[in-house]
């Protein structure tokens, strides 16, 4: 490299927070081998799309975006493209049949390919296609070039063995395996000595964890005892899987959040049953309630699906009583999106889209109002919240988060608004909420000597 102008990367994140912790850890392994990063593809010699097939409407916005690029590669012959994640393990060679101008595709459990690859194209680069079983996946310690402090993402598995029948990640990441509670430990320690204050555990479903005698109650346990580590939250539990342990964590661990996401899907128990969630509607609003006795004011999020295949209206109707029966903080709700090589797309009863949407848009109008309220309830109370850095809409503001996972925003203290800029984040202060909206809450410093 010495005398060469330093090849730069670009990478294109779509889906979920496993996929953004993944294109950390592609960052990392291509600063290892020289690269620096792009602020776009236009000033890059390697255009990474790091790729999500969950829903049809993630897989449209990559073709659409790889379309783009491709008219990029006739201006630059020299640049090469990689497709990484879901929708590179699930086309594989197709891909390349239908796109010849990708140079590489990356299956999700095949990261570490990375590291066969140069600055400068040799005979000896990497292969084209790298999709095969990794059964070495859970013991890799790839790096990550995480940005910003003082948050950070850890996983603690890959794969998923429950095999819903609209979702397309078992047949793309691989069946389930747990990385070592040693090998977790190491990486935590090292972004504690780092400056992160705070820890995402990541996992299609973490409430199976195990390594050794070692469940996940105790994963949380020993990682609560980490010095420099102030907050713990985790992703994404199944509930069938939520244990009492896991419960009695929640509510007595010091450093764990109050907050669960905990996918529902759908109220109904015929289309639970359809899906292969394993739960009926009265078992999950039973571990609910045991939630809420355990960890009062706990914030709890959901997933939910609008138009599942054999869906009627009373089963629609089925959901929107869960949602006013539980009042979620917070919902992600989408339209079912047939997934090729999922047993649901080839179901019977397919709702036509007209209803798919109408019910999605039922389901979002009645979620707003609910948590329109639940927001509203905070107002004149006093949460601990931890800096994150300037606010997204205003960069005079500060912005950070709740121990139950709310944004607030708030102005700094007048005469210590430098010292802020330098050292906030990571910071805990505490703000009185003086403002509720839907997606983000306003506060203001509770005592002056906050900072």
């Amino acid at each position: 490299m010495d005398g060469e102008k330093k090849k730069k990367f670009y990478i294109h994140t779509f889906g979920c927070q496993m996929n953004f912790h993944d294109s950390e850890k592609i960052a990392g392994l291509l600063s290892e081998k020289g690269f620096s990063e792009a602020p776009d593809g236009e000033g890059a010699d390697l255009v990474i799309f790091n790729t999500c097939s969950i829903r049809e409407k993630a897989d449209q916005k990559f073709l659409s975006e790889l379309g783009r690029i491709r008219k990029l590669k006739r201006q630059k012959p020299g640049l090469r493209i990689a497709v990484a994640g879901c929708v590179a393990q699930q086309m594989g060679q197709e891909l390349l049949k239908k796109a010849p101008y990708v140079d590489y595709i990356i299956g999700p459990q095949n990261l570490h390919a990375l590291m066969g690859i140069s600055p400068v194209r040799t005979t000896e680069d990497m292969p084209r296609l790298s999709i095969a079983e990794n059964p070495e996946l859970a013991s890799m310690e790839l790096p990550a070039a995480r940005k910003k402090k003082p948050f950070a993402w850890v996983s603690i598995m890959y794969g998923c063995d429950n095999f819903c029948t609209y979702c397309i990640v078992p047949h793309t990441r691989g069946r389930e395996v747990c990385r070592p509670w040693e090998s977790i430990r190491r990486e935590a320690e090292g972004l504690a000595a780092e400056g992160f204050k705070e820890i995402t555990f990541l996992g299609q479903n973490v409430n199976s964890y195990r390594s050794g005698e070692l469940d996940f109650p105790g994963l949380l346990e020993q990682a609560d005892l980490i010095d420099g580590i102030e907050r713990i939250r985790f992703v994404t539990s199944h509930p069938r899987d939520l244990s009492e342990g896991l419960i009695r964590a929640i509510g007595t661990l010091g450093k764990l959040c109050e907050h669960i996401h905990l996918p529902l899907q759908s109220g109904s128990d015929t289309i639970l049953a359809r899906m292969n969630r394993r739960y009926s509607f009265a078992d999950y609003r039973d571990k609910i309630e045991k939630l809420r006795r355990q960890a009062p004011g706990i914030a709890i999020t959901t997933d939910i699906i609008a138009g599942f295949p054999g869906e009627t209206d009373n089963d629609h109707e089925a959901t929107m009583d869960a949602l006013k029966e539980i009042e979620y903080d917070g919902i992600f709700a989408f339209i079912y999106s047939p997934r090729p090589g999922t047993a649901a797309s080839i179901f019977e009863g397919q709702v036509p889209d007209s209803i798919r949407k109408r019910r999605l848009n039922e389901i979002l109008a009645l979620q707003n109002d609910i948590t329109a309220r639940k927001n509203m309830s905070l107002v004149g109370t006093v949460q601990e919240v931890m800096i994150e850095g300037q606010s997204e809409k205003n960069a005079a503001r500060l912005s950070g988060r709740t121990r139950t996972n709310k944004i607030v925003n708030f102005d700094p203290c007048p005469d210590s608004r430098k010292r802020i800029e330098k050292s906030a984040p990571g910071k805990v202060v505490n703000l009185k909420i003086i403002r509720a909206g839907l997606h983000s809450l306003d506060g203001r410093f509770f005592t002056e000597d906050g900072i």
